[in-house]
């Protein structure tokens, strides 16, 4: 096991011993001296701090690096949100490899989706959002290494309590249960040449592949889902060094025909070859 695996496993063992004592607080009536929480406290955050500074130092040429070409992750129109074509890394850290990672949203026109509410509905039935059970493709030929199918999922977060609820409850105690709690229902493929693409927040029941299958570009492998940590259903996509999401890096990427959309950009992704095409 690496340097940087035990790192990990160790901050986060860190969080889970506080998040454990304030909840025995609370509701336990625990009384431990208050100094308690700051050792697992300032270890965690330390040990989060540097491993971001270490992987962003080593990322640092993968700027003028030539992104790694695939096809879409969809079909059909959709929208791009916190995107590495606006800037990096995307989603404001380095961890689980999503420094160029990508979100996308479904956007059919016109679009249906409910507007954020400042306080009601606090939460929303995922079936009003388009996105929610829509086809997820592999982007190339690939070897299927890492399957997550069981996950349930769960009403939107879009709403200003849902979300703080999800900011300051559920994603602390996802982020100290492993990263499988933050991606929810997902499929890690290895495309080759060190290059593995992952996608997250999968629907439940929805994955069709099993570890070891072989997949072709534009073939059906998921349905979009809202599980993990996700606000609403959507496509959380990126490339990565290794199927290891605590110990990946990220790797830049660009669609086939599109590029990469950045944040409010609509694309429309055209069908991938089949096979037989691919051959003539």
């Amino acid at each position: 096991m690496s340097i940087r695996k035990l790192a990990v496993i160790l901050a986060r063992c860190c969080l889970l011993l506080v998040i454990v004592l304030v909840l025995g607080m609370i509701f336990a009536g625990w009384d431990p001296p208050l100094w308690l929480l700051f050792p697992p406290a300032v270890i965690f955050v330390a040990v989060s701090v540097i491993q971001g500074r270490r992987t962003a130092a080593a990322l640092k040429g993968t700027t003028a690096r030539t992104p790694v070409e695939t096809g879409a992750p969809v079909s059909g129109r959709w929208t791009a949100l916190n995107s590495p074509a606006t800037k990096v890394p995307s989603h404001g850290i380095h961890s689980y490899g999503q420094t160029y990672a990508i979100d996308i949203l479904a956007a059919p026109e016109p679009d249906p989706r409910p507007p954020f509410a400042m306080l009601w509905p606090l939460v929303r039935g995922n079936s009003r959002y388009p996105a929610f059970g829509a086809p997820v493709l592999a982007v190339a030929d690939a070897t299927v290494v890492q399957v997550l199918n069981g996950r349930r999922d769960h009403l939107t977060r879009t709403s200003l309590p849902a979300l703080a609820w999800m900011m300051l409850i559920e994603s602390p105690l996802r982020e100290s249960a492993g990263p499988s709690w933050i991606v929810g229902n997902h499929v890690v493929l290895d495309l080759g040449d060190g290059t593995y693409a992952m996608y997250a927040h999968l629907k439940q029941g929805s994955v069709t592949v099993a570890a070891g299958d072989r997949v072709r570009a534009g073939q059906r492998i998921a349905a979009c889902g809202n599980t993990g940590n996700s606000t609403e259903s959507h496509v959380h996509f990126q490339l990565m060094d290794g199927p290891d999401l605590d110990t990946a890096r990220g790797i830049p990427f660009t669609w086939r025909g599109i590029g990469v959309p950045g944040n409010g950009e609509s694309f429309t992704p055209e069908p991938e070859a089949t096979p037989a095409e691919r051959l003539d």
